[in-house]
């Protein structure tokens, strides 16, 4: 099959987005299209393709957004893209409203990824040692009287975390705040969507997470095109 047409299958053109994002983001100061181009191994014709108008920084975030606000009111409830960066847990971005408010970031999500949905789906992609790691940096600290504490309770629930299954934080981030988090990942990039909503809300907790299983690839493909 020739690179071409591989290139323009829905696969292959999700695995170049993401390796487009991971090396922009390696080039704090900027990289040219044709050093880009080199490094992910794409074409420059394909190259333009993925990067669409504008910056390509910026079309990328554009695109990420449009997907996130789209999700938003699809679900009534704050969406958020996140990934895990070099050890740590990064909200690449999200969509709220006045009728889907945000979590209050009362603590760094970095230093709450035992206690959020977020950072457990994002820690159950991890393999055992990379989790014992990053548990290993970051104290288990009791953030409401829902937080798991204990280390060893945190990775077995980890470990026997299914993979089909959102992740959910029922008040153990936020007193008042439920969220469920989906996978999204390809290749070595892991990342995840998830929704949070007031706890008066948490019946509908359970759909707004079906959806964005659904919506999962998706998302992914809209950083192609």
């Amino acid at each position: 099959m020739a690179l071409e047409h591989r290139q323009m299958t829905p696969v292959y053109a999700i695995q170049y987005a993401i390796r487009v994002l991971e090396t922009v983001d390696r080039h704090g100061h900027g990289v040219t299209a044709a050093q880009l181009a080199r490094e992910i191994d794409v074409p420059a014709g394909q190259l333009a393709q993925l990067l669409g108008s504008g910056t390509r920084q910026q079309a990328l975030t554009d695109k990420i957004r449009t997907v996130l606000t789209r999700l938003r009111d699809e679900v009534g409830a704050a969406v958020y893209f996140s990934r895990y960066d070099e050890g740590e847990v990064r909200i690449v971005d999200y969509a709220d409203g006045p009728a889907a408010p945000k979590v209050n970031e009362w603590v760094d999500f970095r230093y709450a990824a035992h206690a959020s949905a977020v950072g457990k789906c994002l820690l159950t992609q991890l393999d055992a040692d990379g989790r014992r790691e990053h548990v290993s940096r970051h104290k288990v600290a009791r953030l409401t009287s829902k937080t798991i504490t204990n280390e060893d309770v945190l990775l077995n629930t980890l470990d026997s975390q299914p993979p089909t299954v959102p992740t959910l934080d029922l008040q153990e981030y936020a007193v008042g705040t439920v969220c469920a988090a989906v996978p999204v990942t390809v290749g070595s990039t892991v990342g995840c969507l998830a929704v949070s909503m007031p706890l008066d809300r948490a019946h509908r907790l359970k759909k707004a997470a079906d959806t964005l299983n659904k919506r999962s690839a998706p998302v992914l493909l809209s950083l192609a095109i």
